[in-house]
This record gives C-alpha cells, sequence and structure tokens, in this order.
C-alpha cells in the first residue's frame, strides 16, 4: 500500500508539473525577511534523489490544470507541517482531484520553511501568503476566473496561515514592493482544516499545553476579524491535540461578526483532515458551485410513506390516575413502536419534535422522515407525544418538567418491553429538536435526578440512554432560556442553563444546527464544549446561511438536505447501525 501511495504520488507531481511551473512569489532580491536556512519545497521534492536546497529558496505558486467546465472559482492550496515544512502531499493531491472535479482553478501554493529564527514563527509564511493572493488574483482574467471568488483549503499550520489571509487581510505582512502589492489580497471563502498554534496556550508554536481549556485561553490577537473576512467551514477532530476549541472560538468569532460559517467536529479524531463532503456542502450552500442553490424540497415530500415499517404499537406513558401534575389541556402523553421489515440492529432509537414546549407531534417533519429513513436502515424507532403547552403559571413548574416527566417514564418503559420486540433494553438513544432538543439534554445530563416520584416497580429502573442527538436545541443558554437567544450565545455570560447537571452518565451526542438560528448555534457548541472538558467526545456539524428547522425544505446537495445521513454516520460510528 505504501509503494502504491509512492508511485501515485510521483504519477501526481510529474503531472503536477507538467501543468504548470513553479512562478516565484518575489521579484529577484526583494524577499522580504530572507534567512539562510529556509527553503520553499513539497516533502515529495526534497525526497527526491539529489534534491538542493538552493534550488528552491523562492516560494512560489504551481497552477494545476484547468478543470474541463469551470465553475468561476480559485482554490489555494496550503499544506500544514509545523512551519518546519510542507509536507501535505496526499492532500494537495486528493484536494486538487476533488476541486478540480468541481470547476475550481487549483494552484498549489508553497511557502518558505522551517520557521524563521528570531521572528514569528509563521511571518515569513504570511508575506508570502499575502504576496501569493495577490498572484492569483492577477491571473484571474488571464486563467478564467472570477478575481472575487478566491479560495483555499489547508490543514495544521497551514490552517493557521489560511486563518490569517480569511481575517487579517486588511493588516500588511510586510512593505510594498511592486506595483503587484497594490492588489488586494483577501479570500473570499476558507475550508480550514484542523488550525494549529490559534489560542493562547499554544502560540509559542506547540501543541495546546491546556488542551484549549480555561477562562484565560484566548484566540491569538493576530486575527483581526477584519471588515474582509470572510465566510469559513472549520473542521476539527474532537482528539486532536492542537485543541479543537481553536475552531469553535473561531465560529464565535465569525458569528459575532455575522459572517456564515460551518463548523464540523470529529469525536475521537485525531490531527487529521475530515469531512471533505461537508466542504462541498458548504461551497454548495454559498452558490460557489457550477449551479446556483437549486430549489428547496419539502423533506415530507422525500419521506413520505412507511414502507420499511412491519410492526406498529402505541401505548401511554402513565398509568391510569397515575401521571403526576395532570392538567386537562395538555392531552395524554403516548409512544409509538415503529418496528422496521428487516431489523438490522438491536439499538432503538426514541425520536420526537420540538414545538416550544407550547405544542408537539409524532407526525411531522421533525420526526416521522427521521423515523422512516431509519426505519429503512433496518433500525427500531419508538416516536413520544409528551405532554404540552406548558405547565400553567400557578403550578409553579417549569416549562419542560411535563414532558422531562414523560421522557423518563417513556425510556423505562422502553427498557422494559425491548426484549420482547427482539431489542436490547440497553443500548437506547433519545432524540429532539427545538424545544425536544432541550428536552434530550435533560434526559442525556440529568438522568441520575428524578424528574417525578416512582409510582410503581417499573420506577424503580434507571433512565439513562447511551447516546442523544439534538437537532438545533433551544433553551440551552441562559440568555436564550425562555425565547430566542438574546445574545446568540456569543456573551461569555451566556452559559448552560443550571437545569443539566452533567451528572456521571452523561453521555455522547450528536449536534446539528444552523448558524442563522436565533435559538443560536451556541447552544450546540457550548454543549458541545463542555462534554468535551468531561472527556465526552460528541459530534457537532454546524451549517451556515440555515436557520431554525433548516431542513424542513431544503435544497439538494447541501448539509440541511443531507442532514439525515450525519445522523447514520453518527450512529454507525457507535456501532448502533
Amino acid at each position: 500500500m505504501k509503494r502504491y501511495f509512492l508511485v501515485l504520488l510521483a504519477a501526481f507531481m510529474v503531472a503536477s508539473m507538467q501543468a504548470g511551473k513553479h512562478i516565484a512569489l518575489w521579484p529577484k532580491g526583494k524577499m522580504p525577511d530572507t534567512q539562510p536556512q529556509q527553503f520553499a519545497a513539497m516533502t515529495a521534492e526534497t525526497r527526491q534523489e539529489g534534491f538542493k536546497p538552493d534550488a528552491y529558496r523562492m516560494p512560489y505558486l504551481e497552477w494545476m490544470e484547468k478543470p474541463e467546465t469551470s465553475n468561476g472559482g480559485c482554490m489555494i492550496l496550503i499544506s500544514g507541517g509545523g512551519y518546519y515544512n510542507t509536507c501535505d502531499d496526499h492532500l494537495i493531491m486528493l484536494w486538487t482531484k476533488r476541486f478540480t472535479e468541481l470547476g475550481f482553478q487549483c494552484v498549489n501554493f508553497v511557502y518558505r520553511t522551517p520557521r524563521p529564527e528570531g521572528l514569528p514563527i509563521y511571518k515569513t509564511a504570511w508575506e508570502d501568503g499575502q504576496r501569493a493572493v495577490r498572484m492569483v488574483r492577477s491571473e484571474a482574467k488571464k486563467r478564467g476566473f472570477d478575481p472575487e471568488k478566491i479560495g483555499t483549503v489547508s490543514m495544521s499550520a497551514g490552517s493557521h496561515l489560511a486563518l490569517l489571509l480569511a481575517t487579517s487581510s486588511q493588516t500588511p505582512a510586510y512593505v510594498r514592493v511592486d506595483a503587484l502589492d497594490d492588489m488586494p489580497c483577501h479570500v473570499n471563502f476558507a475550508i480550514v482544516n484542523a488550525p494549529a498554534y490559534v489560542l493562547s496556550d499554544s502560540e509559542g508554536g506547540t501543541p495546546n499545553v491546556r488542551l484549549g481549556y480555561g477562562p484565560d485561553v484566548k484566540l491569538d490577537t493576530i486575527f483581526h476579524f477584519d471588515e474582509k473576512t470572510c465566510p469559513m467551514s472549520l473542521h476539527h477532530g474532537g482528539a486532536d491535540p492542537y485543541s479543537p476549541n481553536a475552531s469553535t472560538m473561531v465560529f464565535r468569532q465569525l458569528r459575532k461578526r455575522n459572517i456564515n460559517a460551518e463548523l464540523h467536529l470529529y469525536p475521537n479524531k485525531g490531527h487529521g483532515a475530515y469531512g471533505l463532503e461537508r466542504a462541498v456542502e458548504f461551497l454548495q450552500q454559498l452558490g460557489l458551485l457550477f449551479t446556483p442553490l437549486a430549489p428547496e424540497v419539502d423533506i415530507m415530500n422525500r419521506f413520505d410513506n412507511d414502507n420499511d415499517r412491519a410492526k406498529y404499537a402505541k401505548e401511554n406513558i402513565w398509568p391510569d390516575g397515575k401521571m403526576p401534575y395532570p392538567q386537562a389541556d395538555q392531552g395524554i402523553p403516548y409512544i409509538e413502536w415503529h418496528i422496521p421489515a428487516n431489523l438490522k440492529t438491536r439499538a432503538i432509537q426514541i425520536i420526537y419534535s420540538g414545538g416550544s414546549y407550547m405544542g408537539n407531534s409524532p407526525d411531522g417533519f421533525e420526526v416521522a422522515p427521521a423515523r422512516r429513513y431509519l426505519n429503512s436502515l433496518g433500525m427500531a424507532v419508538v416516536t413520544m407525544r409528551y405532554r404540552t403547552p406548558r405547565p400553567a403559571a400557578e403550578t409553579g413548574l417549569k416549562k419542560h418538567i411535563s414532558a422531562w416527566q414523560d421522557l423518563q417514564r417513556a425510556i423505562r418503559i422502553v427498557k422494559n418491553k425491548a426484549a420482547g420486540y427482539g431489542l436490547d433494553p440497553n443500548d437506547i438513544g433519545i432524540m429532539g429538536s427545538s424545544a425536544g432538543g432541550h428536552l434530550t439534554l435533560m434526559g442525556v445530563t440529568s438522568s441520575e435526578q428524578q424528574a417525578y416520584l416512582p409510582i410503581d416497580k417499573l420506577d424503580e429502573q434507571p433512565c439513562n440512554v447511551q447516546w442523544g442527538i439534538g437537532i438545533y436545541p433551544a433553551y440551552a443558554l441562559t440568555d436564550g432560556a425562555e425565547e430566542h437567544n438574546t445574545t446568540n450565545g456569543i456573551d461569555d455570560n451566556a452559559v448552560l442553563v443550571p437545569e443539566f447537571n452533567f451528572d456521571l452518565k452523561t453521555v455522547p451526542m450528536l449536534f446539528i444546527h444552523g448558524d442563522e438560528d436565533g435559538w443560536a448555534a451556541m447552544n450546540s457548541v457550548k454543549t458541545w464544549e463542555k462534554m468535551r472538558a468531561m472527556g465526552i467526545q460528541s459530534e457537532l456539524h454546524v451549517l451556515a446561511k440555515r436557520n431554525h428547522c433548516f431542513q424542513r425544505t431544503a435544497s439538494p446537495g447541501t448539509g440541511s438536505y443531507n442532514y439525515l445521513e450525519r445522523i447514520s454516520d453518527f450512529l454507525k460510528e457507535m456501532k448502533k447501525l
């Protein structure tokens, strides 16, 4: 396999050289901060027999072959390597292939390494980067792309550099050397994988010495987030020693400025580039691919039948006369069993809707499509109708108490009856949207707390679950405990609400949220951060330019259209499917 890769890589390097020679970034004698130990070469080049650093002193652009059909954009490819080298030859190859297929003119940017002496570790690379963007922009007309449709895709230290280019283009990295430097050096979008050295506990060029935790750990002040800061798609592994909190903090700053952004965090993944197809969905959502964003499709029309369901049963959650705090206007809560014809797993997914704790339905767009989708994959689903509207003010009960009681009782019923359906009573997950997402957080983080006093032997068993799925959870932060988040959850004073206990039975979750949601995406992001601080690896996807109920109607090829696939990916990763 290694030999095959090296042969493939060599062929790629030959092809890329044929596509275009190295284009020097600086006029002779004009390169700033020249240092004798620095050169510019990909590691595939440095490993070639007879490599001579003196032949590679100049940073360069390498234009790849033109796409067969152009989408009018250009993608600058930026390798990582700790600012010691540029080592991501395999990623440059992968990115070139994928983005050329998508119609981008690709160009490999190779900057000076190793780290300069007596200067910040990024200084010479940043100088090269701003010059590279100007040169790319100057080539737009000649090469047939829009000068305001230039993006970057990057990895690690290359992503640190990409963040500088994306957030701080109005700050000159070097003194003007010629007329080319009169051109702007901003980029228009960025795909940022595993950015390193972004937080104050790693800005010296090391992995995060405190894992990115602590109230005094901040974003490095070199990132200015100026008026030319562009939309981004941030991708990070949850177990990366170059802390994923770097990506959550960058996301926070983007949303503080109403700049659209995606955030994709992958549990138990180390340092690496993940979710390339999520980046493609991001580009589709921004309208940067071949065709404009297609008309949105109603999800209920896409998943409109129960063809994969073989068995159905409905039962009330409470025995007659035993429901705690009954109120006539709240209705009777119940669960429904949906067992697929071809059962492929013994795991069970419980699903319920949102509705501001004022109403909820197991038959609407937040429940039925997911239930039908999981049934088609061979998974049993239990849907729940919990009590709404909110308890009357005179009861003194919080808005979620009736629903939380119903959820704890429903979980116990499912545990008790699972074996009778051929299912595993100890392999149960819960999923809810909006207020239902808040309810899911109650079920995931606070199962050790009694929502009601026991009424029978069934209540002697625990009501903890093995995973949770929160779709745009509402009411999770103190700035939006009753309504929309007043500060979009960005303010440091907006903290997680006190009803989430995060007890010892708290389990991993999947979060999916729209970045423009009034019930802010920071509900999901700050919960993810809390779980990571506890050592719980969860998954998170925030989707650009999407509001509350992002999945109700969505355009094909975007993350909001494909969101159910993120659920199946998560369940497969958890070995539930």
